[in-house]
Order: C-alpha cells, then structure tokens, then sequence
C-alpha cells in the first residue's frame, strides 16, 4: 500500500477542527497536523432556531483555510461531517448548500445515531483498554450542547442508547428565567435529571451494576485540566476527587469559570450544569470513577476511513454493536427469538447467493438481517395492524450507527413484508427516498418476505434449508418429516413478488429424511 493522507473535518457547536493523518505501506497512522477553531454555531441554532449569517462567514473563511492546508498536503481524500447544531437549524439546507458553493467542499450532515457511532468509534480508538472497559456493565454518556445519550454496553456489546433531550446548553438558557439562585439551579438540574435516569434504569438499565462511567463532553475535559496537568491521556477521577471539584465550581459565575479554566466566556456557562449531570449519573449508577477520554469527531472519522481502506485493523467488531442494538430492541418488543433465529440465517444465505443478480454489497447485508431481527416488532402494539405498527416502531427508535435513511429503508421493508407494496410513485409522493433507496426496499422486501414464509406456523419446521441459485431458479430444499402445507402455501403466494423483483422464480422442494 502507498503511504495515503486522509483530513478529517469536524463541524460542532463549538468548535470546528481538522486533523490530517498520513497511513504507511505497514498499516501505522500517524498524526501530522491538527487546527482547531471556536465558532459558536451552537449559541446560534439552541437559542434562536438557526445559525446566522456572521456565523457562517466565520465558517466559510475557517473551511476555506482548511482546504488550503489540505491541497499544500496533497490529501488523497477527505471527509467533512456537522454535527447537533446544524441538525438544530431550520435552515439547516440553506447553509450547507451556501457553504459548499462558497468553499467547493460537500458536508455530510450527521443524524444523532450517526454521530454518536462515530463518537463511540472516537472513544474506542483513543481508549486503552476499552474492550476490558466494556466487558463488564458500562455507559458512555456523551453531554452535548442539546442533549444526553447513554449508551449501555455488557458483555462487550452495546445493548442500548438513548437520547435524553436535556443538554447543557438548552438546560442552561430553559431554566435561566426560573432561577433564583445557584442552589435553585443546582436543586431544578437535579430534578430534572434524576426523573430521567430513574425511567432509564426501569426501562434499559433494570439490574445490571454498571462499573464503569466514561463521559464525554460538556467542557468537562476543559474542567478537569484546570485541577490536573494529564493533558491528552485517559483522565479518571474518583467520586470524591469529583466532589471537591463540584463542590468548587457549583456556584461559581461563568465569568469567574472562564478566568479560572481559560474556557470562552460563551462555553464557560455550559460547565455547571455539566457537572451537575455528572453528580446526578454518578449517584444514579453507584459508580466511583469517571473516565474523561481526550478525544473529537475526527479521532472517529480517521479510524473509519482506515478500517474501510485496508489501512488499519478493526480491533473491534461495530456492525456486531448495531445488530446487538437491534436485538435488545426485537427484546423489548417481544419478538420471538426462536423464530429470528431460524430466518436470519436462511435470509443472509439467500442475500449471498443472489449477489451478482441483486448487486447490493456489505451495508445492504446489514439492513436485510436488522430487518428480520425487528420484522414481528408491531405484534407487540396490535395484532391487527402489526406492519404498521412495526414501521412507527423501528421509525421511532434509534438505532445506534443507522442514519436516517437506512432505518428509513429498514421500516419500509418490515412493513410491506405484510402490507401491498408501494411502487416508487405511491411511495416517494410523501417521502424523500432516491431511487436507489427505493431499488433497495423492493429487494430487501422480496427476500424478506420468501424467507418469512418458511417459518409460516412459527414453529421452525423448516430448518434444515439449502439455497442454490441455478440459471434463472432459486432452489430451497428443505429437509424435514412435517407437514408443511401451510409453508408451501405462504411461500407460492410470495415467489410471483420476488420473481418480479429479480427476474427469478423461487422454487420450494420437500425432501424427507430417510
């Protein structure tokens, strides 16, 4: 492999940072430039619902640099990513689409779910020993300008994320008006979150101890540096170290912050209630050690494009994360494991066997098998109007490392598995799916729904299935002493839909064992 130089180009609330890495013919990365800038677009986007004309000047001058820094670099590839406060703009369109035609530069705006993938994959990359950190019940709690999102690993995988919509910033300028004093803020701050993390401890947490706390954001880096010199390793500070901290900052003024920590006056305001969340988590998980990792967005975006360029090795499995999301959630529904079970490996062999026909690769693969996990989550709401309900369901829940659109795609295939589907005119008239994203439907519908056929009965007497695709037929044999009239009979209602798909007919044969 040639020696490749990749810029990764963080957009937040606060500040705006490149960092530029140079990957060798022996899969070492290593860091040769890094710039960061404050522009304040979140002040902007929390507190008046878009992000002003000044702001975007400032950020179309810093781009403008960067772009410069990269081409005086000869980067063979770049990626820009914004993050919460262009996702909290209405305007959102308008100045990215300016902005681009300004610097030349495509932004890729991320989803909640997007971003905090690529901040799990920040943490994990800077953190040593973050597999052993996760073995055992563990959270990451990433405090933004807007919102929380605790992520619950155990046993290596993640188990679930949420988004609480109380964030530091947006806590900070609600609860300003009603505020009598510093306590009075302390003690509403408190409430507050403590009725948060008592309906996640019902609903997600239930009795896992978690041991490990790590916390990311809300200036606490900035906060924790004022009392120690460890600058860029992992820093850990025990809950009474904490507390003599808290105990010092709770009432002090955001002026009196920003003297004493060299934080901005703008971001000075967002360290209180910060530090407030951490009481709170503290106390609520009976943890006594925080771990406050150095790390950015593009800490995570330089490992993704290493790992999908063959330039580094994926330490650790993230698509196993997301389908460990999605089984929690199949969990939570009720979905029947047993029946799960049987489908998704039926389901992946037919995916792999018709890949020169339906030409989808690696990330549609993932989506066909979150599908099957989730397909029978609506029984849980109506046994009547199960695929629409599924559809609300999947649409409605955040499934960590999923953008927008691909659990779009995911929803819309769970929901014609049982419903009449859509042509692209019907469905696109109300929705902004591309063609491509509409191509993907129709595939992931067509084998969803032959392969959900063989388990008619939900009793898995078809498990013993072989898949061949021969010229234009694809052979199920199945191998079992059952009747499966009921089978046969779902799987020749839905072979005309996937012929029509893929232009080839699905062809069930018994085989009894002698």
């Amino acid at each position: 492999m040639a020696v490749k130089m990749f810029a990764a180009i963080g957009i937040g609330s606060t500040v705006t940072e490149m960092k530029i890495y140079e990957f060798s013919a022996r899969r070492t990365m290593r860091e040769i430039e890094s710039i960061s800038t404050r522009i304040s677009l979140g002040l902007d986007a929390y507190k008046q619902g878009y992000i002003g004309s000044r702001r975007i000047e400032e950020l179309c001058e810093v781009l403008r640099d960067f772009k410069r820094i990269m081409e005086s670099y000869r980067v063979d590839a770049f990626r820009i990513c914004a993050t919460s406060a262009f996702r909290e703009s209405r305007n959102r369109l308008i100045i990215r689409d300016y902005i681009e035609k300004q610097t030349g530069l495509r932004i890729e705006l991320l989803s909640n779910s997007e971003q905090r993938f690529i901040d799990y994959k920040s943490i994990a990359s800077v953190t040593t020993g973050f597999e052993t950190i996760i073995q055992s019940a563990a959270a990451i709690v990433d405090i933004s300008s807007s919102s929380l999102q605790i992520s619950l690993f155990d046993k290596d995988k993640l188990i679930t994320t949420q988004n609480i919509r109380a964030g530091s910033v947006t806590t900070r300028e609600r609860l300003a008006p009603l505020t009598k004093n510093s306590s009075h803020f302390e003690k509403m701050v408190m409430e507050i979150m403590n009725h948060e993390l008592a309906g996640f401890a019902k609903l997600y947490q239930k009795d896992r101890q978690i041991k490990n706390l790590i916390v990311v954001g809300g200036n606490m880096l900035e906060l924790l540096r004022g009392f120690s010199k460890n600058s860029r390793a992992i820093t850990t500070v025990t809950r009474s170290q904490f507390q003599e901290i808290y105990d010092q900052v709770i009432g002090m003024h955001p002026d009196e912050i920003a003297a004493r920590f060299g934080v901005p006056e703008d971001h000075a305001g967002a360290i209180v209630p910060s530090a407030i969340f951490c009481r709170c988590l503290m106390e609520n998980f009976g943890v006594d050690t925080l771990w406050i990792p150095d790390y950015s967005l593009c800490d995570g975006l330089v490992y993704d494009y290493a790992v999908k360029n063959h330039c580094l090795t994926n330490f650790h499995n993230f698509d196993e994360d997301i389908l460990a999301s999605a089984r929690s959630i199949a969990k939570r529904y009720k979905c029947s494991q047993a029946h799960i079970r049987n489908l998704e490996g039926i389901a992946l062999d037919v995916f792999d066997r018709m890949k020169k026909v339906h030409g989808m690769g690696k990330r549609e693969r993932l989506l066909l098998q979150i599908a099957v996990i989730l397909h029978n989550c609506g029984k849980f709401i109506s046994l009547e109007n199960v695929s629409e309900c599924a559809y609300n369901i999947i649409m409605a829940t955040e499934i960590i490392g999923l953008s927008h659109a691909e659990r779009e795609i995911i929803a819309y295939t769970v929901k014609y598995n049982t419903s009449p589907f859509f042509y692209y005119h019907e469905l696109t008239a109300n929705t902004g799916l591309s063609e491509s994203e509409y191509l993907v439907i129709a595939k992931l519908t067509a084998i969803l729904r032959i392969v959900n056929s063989l388990d008619r009965t939900h009793r898995q007497k078809c498990r013993d299935v072989t898949v061949t695709l021969k010229e234009r037929e694809l052979r199920f044999s199945v191998v079992s002493q059952e009747d499966l009239s009921l089978e046969i009979g779902a799987f020749n209602a839905k072979a005309s839909f996937f012929e029509e798909i893929f232009n080839v007919r699905p062809v069930f044969k018994q085989r009894k064992q002698i």
